[in-house]
């Protein structure tokens, strides 16, 4: 039954307009910024308050005197792939971007749990928002964006779903970890076992925490929440578009008119697609982190 629904959420994601087009290539992705001496470009370490610890970040931020349009940046499962290249490139387009670890993950402390991954994002941008951070690190809070990989695409999702005052989410090559909660019990544990690298926990405790929760954590769900909420959802030939066409079926069905979304023909890390990616990012927010 799953899967037909799933097989008719992609038919109708299908019949709606998509980007499938290469986009043009901002000066960002190729051009370094002019050199403020004042204010110049700059990484800043940052340790983060969530559940007791404190979880690790690095703040790239942007040059010029600010504040900057932010945009955070939620790695996957267990994150080898950390986008940094596009985070580059957001902070050369002018904005500053915020890389994390999760609790239990690349050396944050605590233990790893599905659960707490949407509450770290949160807690991520609940940080940038103390007056005394974002005066630090120059962060404009009335513009700020999530940008999610893999299991940071589900990340982005299920925590923007509760920050409407985001301005926009990006959703790449995501997966529906309330549809891996589905999985037979041997395809889920392996699924764990083999991206548990660098987690701090037993690979069956995670198996099992995500079979009990997989109707909750199912993205989809959020379709309500993310209606008015500029989207885009960019998938590849990774086995997991149907996951993506589904959020943007369902988004579109709740009466979301500010969803967008794209396929490319690349692997799930867009290994050789890193260029039309900064680029399908930054042009998607462009408009929606401009001054008002």
């Amino acid at each position: 039954m799953r899967g037909f629904v799933r097989l008719a959420a992609v038919s109708l994601a299908l019949a709606a307009p998509a980007a499938w087009a290469a986009p043009a290539i901002p000066p960002a992705i190729y051009t370094d910024p002019p050199a403020d001496p004042a204010h110049p470009a700059r990484m800043e370490v940052l340790h983060i308050p969530i559940g007791g610890v404190e979880i690790n970040g690095v703040a790239y931020l942007a040059a010029g005197a600010g504040p900057h349009p932010t945009v955070v940046i939620c790695h996957g499962l267990p994150g080898n792939e950390k986008n940094l290249d596009l985070a580059q490139a957001l902070r050369r387009q002018g904005w500053n971007a915020i890389t994390f670890n999760y609790r239990g993950s690349w050396g944050s402390p605590g233990n790893f749990r599905f659960f707490q991954n949407p509450e770290d994002a949160r807690a991520v941008l609940a940080f940038l928002r103390v007056p005394a951070n974002a005066a630090r690190f120059g962060i404009d809070t009335a513009r700020m964006a999530m940008v999610g990989h893999s299991m940071g695409g589900w990340v982005t999702a299920m925590a923007g779903s509760q920050e409407p005052d985001l301005r926009g989410l990006v959703l790449i090559s995501a997966a529906d970890f309330g549809y891996v909660g589905q999985m037979p019990d041997s395809e889920r544990t392996k699924l764990v076992a083999d991206n548990s690298e660098t987690l701090n926990n037993s690979v069956q405790a995670l198996s099992a925490e995500l079979a009990a929760h997989a109707r909750e954590w199912d993205y989809v769900n959020r379709a309500e929440a993310l209606k008015a909420m500029p989207l885009l959802v960019l998938t590849s030939d990774d086995g997991l578009a149907p996951d993506g066409d589904a959020l943007v079926a369902a988004v579109r069905k709740a009466g979301g008119t500010r969803v967008q979304a794209a396929h490319v023909a690349t692997d799930h890390g867009w290994s050789d697609h890193r260029i039309d990616l900064e680029a399908r990012v930054i042009g998607f927010l462009e408009p929606l982190l401009a001054p008002a």
